[in-house]
């Protein structure tokens, strides 16, 4: 487990003092996938650099795994580094070595006789799906064959934890969800708790089990990916969420649909989990005499489970209206009138 217990660093510029991370805690349970978005400046990689201790805290105290690594300095912080593992945007290999090279170096530094490191190669190499391309130089690799060999090369010491700094935002998107898929598999094979850090929510939903919202250097909202996309509760958060469920297309459409139907009501609902495979529609139209048009639908799946987003337009009288809302309601599924602008 890792704990982050008032966690505060500041640095002096000269002119003034700037608060990066501010009174921060945190757990992070073993075998996690843990996410810390926020946009620039938010203080997250600063956050992640106390994680490994390539930063000192303030004030405050980080312990991983019963450990405290704000605490300890010299040999001692080198070896526990070596259990806290990291991987990078854009990926810090060694361009004069071969992929080989590349994920034995962190053996040879810790001292690994070379048979050793050539079968713990040859182990990562086909974890990471690079068979075939041992001998290859980073030039001659592709982004996201080179950040596999930055993902090797960070598992060669058997880390505990796998630190992530903006790990895909280099890569193309179709790379990217490869390298986030990999990642979920070496999670669930090796047990390894994750914490990874983004701008992007796609990221988050696609492979985290939890994550926290950061801004100016304070965690403003945490909780589980599936319950924060369901109900946002800080405008910043509304803002990352609106990122993978709202697109231009669809504010024009309903634009449009409201010129088209004035009379209407659009309707937004939220399925979770269960909800998502359960025939709610069905029942509405059968049930209840109200005319019922899909603007647009999405499904998107998390670690936790199904979220799905749905706009209606629904056309009858102010009371069919109404109740065909209440039985949604009582359905318990999320749903929010959107105003006309």
């Amino acid at each position: 487990m890792i704990q982050l217990k008032d966690l505060t660093k500041k640095f002096d510029t000269g002119k003034t003092v700037l608060t990066a991370v501010d009174n921060v805690n945190l757990s992070i349970d073993d075998g996690e996938i843990f996410g810390i978005i926020g946009y620039s400046g938010a203080g997250k990689s600063t956050l992640i650099r106390l994680l490994n201790g390539l930063e000192k805290p303030s004030s405050g105290t980080v312990d991983v795994n019963g450990q405290k690594i704000t605490a300890i300095k010299g040999a001692d912080l080198r070896k526990a580094r070596q259990k806290v593992s990291m991987i990078f945007q854009h990926f810090n290999l060694l361009w004069s070595r071969t992929v080989q090279e590349n994920i034995e170096f962190p053996l040879e530094i810790a001292g690994v006789p070379k048979a050793k490191r050539e079968s713990r190669v040859k182990e990562l190499v086909e974890l990471v799906g690079l068979a075939g391309r041992e001998n290859a130089y980073p030039s001659q690799l592709s982004g996201g064959q080179k950040q596999r060999v930055g993902i090797a090369r960070s598992l060669a010491n058997d880390p505990e934890v796998l630190l992530c700094d903006e790990a895909t935002s280099a890569l193309d998107p179709e790379t990217t969800d490869a390298i986030l898929d990999l990642l979920v598999d070496i999670n669930k094979r090796l047990g390894l708790t994750i914490v990874l850090i983004t701008h992007e929510m796609h990221v988050i939903r696609k492979i985290c089990h939890r994550v926290a919202v950061m801004e100016g250097g304070k965690v403003v909202e945490l909780g589980d990916v599936l319950t924060i996309f369901r109900s946002p509760k800080k405008d910043i958060t509304k803002r990352f969420v609106a990122q993978v469920t709202e697109t231009e297309d669809s504010t024009a459409t309903i634009k449009h649909l409201r010129e088209l139907y004035p009379t209407g009501e659009l309707v937004k609902l939220i399925f979770v989990g269960e909800q998502t495979e359960q025939p709610i529609l069905t029942k509405l139209i059968r049930n209840y005499p109200v005319e019922v048009n899909i603007v647009q639908g999405d499904i998107s799946h998390t670690q936790r489970g199904a979220y799905g987003t749905l706009i209606l337009q629904l056309k009858g009288s102010k009371q069919e209206i109404a109740d065909a809302i209440l039985f949604l309601k009582q359905e318990k599924v999320q749903t929010e009138v959107m105003a006309n602008d």
